[in-house]
């Protein structure tokens, strides 16, 4: 959704997520606290797919630090695919994916507010119509509170990680 200067427009009302039929739509969710540095890139990359012209089956959204506010989201979709921070150790920028079934598939230091995402993707297992889930994890090597600015090596990630979403919503939309 935009304004008559096509900047994007958050959108507060529940029954957004309900307006259309989203049984063969997908949603990139990006999560993660966007005041705390590099934590927030999953927010960064939703907001640089704001600024692109993406297929009509192709929802984003800025989860932030959502949890459980998020799970009415999953019902409606057929697919959704997570992008978030995670201190695994790996080279800073560096880009992974994992299908996570369960709380215990997500990595065990993914940003910091994993208990909340993970208890939420227990939850939405819960749900009669579950989402194929994908969950895209950027590496990082700290947080740094009150800072909206990203490292060098994960600001370069966000492109790559954007291609690969892009083509990964291809993949997914030729399957449904």
């Amino acid at each position: 959704m935009a304004d008559s200067f096509g900047a994007p427009v958050a959108v507060s009302s529940d029954a957004f997520y309900f307006e259309k039929d989203k049984s063969k739509s997908i949603l990139i969710l990006g999560v993660g606290n966007y005041l705390m540095g590099d934590e927030g890139v999953g927010v960064h990359v939703i907001q640089e797919m704001a600024t692109m012209k993406l297929p009509d089956n192709v929802d984003i959204l800025d989860g932030g630090t959502g949890g459980f506010l998020l799970l009415n989201c999953f019902e409606s979709y057929k697919a959704v695919i997570f992008i978030d921070a995670t201190m695994d150790g790996q080279k800073e920028g560096t880009i992974s994916l994992i299908r996570p079934r369960f709380a215990s598939d997500f990595p065990s230091a993914l940003s910091v507010h994993d208990v909340g995402l993970k208890d939420m993707i227990e939850a939405v297992y819960l749900l009669d119509n579950t989402p194929d889930i994908h969950l895209f994890t950027i590496s990082i090597n700290k947080v740094v509170p009150m800072s909206l600015t990203l490292s060098s090596e994960v600001k370069e990630a966000i492109p790559k990680t954007i291609e690969d979403i892009i083509r990964l919503t291809e993949r997914l939309s030729a399957e449904f």
